[in-house]
């Protein structure tokens, strides 16, 4: 249905992945729906980062199109250190599209602003995905992580094909099915910046999973924001919205308009540029410290292995 366009040196800064539907560039941000049906009952997901993988691949908003790129930090890609007992991204990570956390409005549950981004969302399926992907996943909860002052939902859902699937319904189902999933999910989230030198993150509600009602009432919420930002110019001056769909939107453009942006971007190397030497996906020894969440099972392993 949907189709990648990958343009650039993978690996590298100008790399980039946009989208076409029929022939016509789109944006994953703004031109997929929401939900990937009429009864609601589940919602598009776009695959940023497959499981186990490091590279801190996302929609960027700042861009025509929102193609996802590799984040930078201090002109370096970014990617996301190992933090034991975790291999880089526990899950699929992606983003829904059609939804946006305000940066103008402050959450009442968390007392903290939005991140200026769509909803974050781990799929706790079996498969790896990949990257770039669109799944149709049904969503099962959400948690409030305040990242830096802002808040960050993380919605928790599963494809809707995976073997699971039809046992999964709510978040009680989940520590049912796959015991520690959640609170290693929870764990990987405080932590995964120590490594980096920053604090570990914080959450609402004392770090407590909501349900699938409330998961999805922040979903219409956000939607709700999401069409105030197409609808009236100038609500976010920093977020991209140029889009083929949205006709009654500020920002639409035709189709050729679109593809003439797209052919302004370099073609795809057959090349993979090597990841630089000097960048770390190092092994944190987190859990080690007593401070941090990390389950104590494998404090007690991580002590162990060392002494054999």
């Amino acid at each position: 249905m949907y189709s990648t366009v990958e343009r650039g040196t993978p690996n590298t800064l100008d790399y980039r992945i946009f989208y076409s539907k029929d022939g016509t560039l789109i944006s994953p941000f703004h031109d997929i729906p929401l939900y990937a049906d009429q009864s609601k009952q589940y919602c598009n997901m776009v695959v940023e980062i497959p499981r186990w993988t490091n590279a801190k691949m996302e929609i960027c908003k700042e861009e025509p199109f929102n193609p996802i790129k590799q984040d930078v930090k201090k002109g370096n890609l970014r990617y996301v250190n190992n933090v034991f007992p975790y291999h880089g991204y526990i899950w699929n990570y992606g983003a829904l599209p059609q939804t946006w956390e305000d940066p103008g409005h402050v959450d009442s549950n968390t007392n903290a602003k939005g991140d200026n981004d769509p909803l974050d969302a781990v799929e706790i399926g079996s498969g790896v995905a990949t990257r770039g992907e669109v799944k149709q996943v049904k969503i099962l909860g959400v948690i409030a992580m305040i990242d830096e002052g802002e808040t960050d939902w993380k919605i928790v859902c599963i494809d809707r094909n995976d073997p699971l699937c039809d046992q999964l319904n709510d978040i009680g189902d989940v520590e049912k099915a796959m015991p520690g999933y959640l609170e290693a999910t929870r764990d990987w989230f405080r932590i995964y910046k120590c490594p980096t030198g920053k604090p570990m993150n914080e959450f609402g509600f004392n770090g407590e999973w909501k349900n699938k009602a409330f998961a999805d009432n922040i979903i219409r919420e956000t939607n709700e924001y999401w069409q105030n930002l197409m609808s009236n110019k100038g609500v976010a001056e920093d977020v991209e919205t140029k889009n083929t769909t949205q006709s009654n939107s500020h920002s639409h453009v035709t189709s050729d308009e679109a593809n003439a942006i797209l052919s302004k971007q370099p073609v795809l190397s057959n090349e993979t540029a090597p990841v630089k030497s000097s960048t770390r996906i190092n092994v944190s020894s987190s859990g080690l410290f007593p401070n941090t969440s990390v389950p104590r099972f494998y404090n007690v392993f991580f002590f162990f292995f060392f002494l054999v």
